[in-house]
């Protein structure tokens, strides 16, 4: 899930207007067999040609097998041990396993020069996933390659039940929101003078998730309130994006917001947050993804006037820090 907010903005531009409408599809395969995308044809005409994204829709870390294909053409199997034991599949034990190891990482890369067709090694893990544990799963698949078709992902899965699915995006226009006072330069902010990013990123979390700011007593959900210093603007726009999106869409947007600032703006600054799959095999590039009670994994950037910007990242934990 994608969100940006944007304080003191009545009209979004066209430009980012545009950005968001093109956010793209991606894909739904219905009973895809693992063994599919460690096929050569696959491997060459997406691992090679392009980013290409797959994690298993539908699987809870912590209970199911699960796989992820990431856009380095390492795919990633998070199995529990009967399935790693009938695999015959090198891996580790997941770092999360406690003492008694119950789960394992198997990584296969498919770009190894060492995993031709005719190698020893292909044969052996297309044996093991094809013959000797098929593992089979919804998958959720996109594919970035410059100039070339996302389409061509339904074509080539044209056999299995595929089909191609849009973003969700809601748009919302927030008034009289209280909005904490922020200093660029001033992390740890500044008694009365501006907040901190800790502040910011408590009050982030209360404005996308729609409580009240009110601290009335009254309330049986939330006495929170608006960090000292703040001030009330009298709009906000806030686009929540919802789907399986890759990072080159959200370079393009961050890029766009960036842009925001090149004409006068009431705005001081503006916010985007990224939230991963609760439930992916990998969180940062590949560090082990855990659920433990919520399988938090996001990253927030607040970006000033002055194109400045401050980065906060947040795991759960089960999870390693963000590099």
């Amino acid at each position: 899930q994608v969100s940006f907010l944007i304080p003191e903005c009545g009209m979004l531009p066209e430009v980012l207007k545009s950005t968001i409408a093109d956010i793209g599809e991606y894909y739904l395969v219905r009973s895809l067999s693992v063994h599919e995308l460690v096929a050569h044809d696959f491997i060459d005409a997406f691992v090679k040609k392009g980013s290409c994204y797959a994690l298993t829709y539908n699987t809870k870390i912590d209970q199911d097998n699960t796989a992820a294909l990431l856009p380095n053409g390492k795919l990633i199997l998070s199995v529990d041990k009967d399935t790693y034991e009938e695999l015959g599949l090198q891996g580790r034990p997941s770092q999360y396993s406690g003492k008694k190891v119950m789960r394992y990482i198997i990584t296969i890369d498919l770009t190894d020069s060492g995993f031709h067709p005719d190698s020893k090694k292909h044969n052996r893990v297309l044996w093991a996933l094809k013959e000797k544990k098929p593992l089979e799963f919804d998958f959720l698949l996109a594919w970035d390659n410059t100039g070339a078709e996302g389409s061509i992902l339904m074509s080539y899965f044209s056999k299995n039940q595929i089909q191609a699915l849009k973003p969700k995006i809601t748009f919302s226009t927030l008034r009289d929101l209280q909005c904490p006072v922020l200093q660029s330069n001033e992390l740890q902010g500044k008694p009365e003078e501006s907040c901190s990013a800790e502040e910011l990123f408590e009050w982030l979390g209360a404005v996308l998730n729609q409580v009240s700011l009110d601290n009335k007593s009254s309330s049986f959900l939330s006495t929170y309130c608006c960090p000292q210093p703040n001030t009330v603007v009298e709009k906000a726009f806030l686009c929540t994006i919802t789907g399986f999106i890759i990072p080159e869409t959200i370079i393009q947007l961050l890029e766009q917001l960036c842009c925001y600032f090149g004409e006068p703006k009431l705005a001081y600054w503006l916010t985007l947050t990224v939230h991963g799959f609760a439930d992916s095999p990998v969180s940062w590039r590949e560090s082990e993804h855990g659920f433990h009670k919520g399988g938090e994994n996001l990253y927030n950037f607040v970006i000033f006037r002055n194109l400045d910007y401050w980065l906060q990242m947040a795991v759960g934990t089960n999870d390693d820090c963000p590099p």
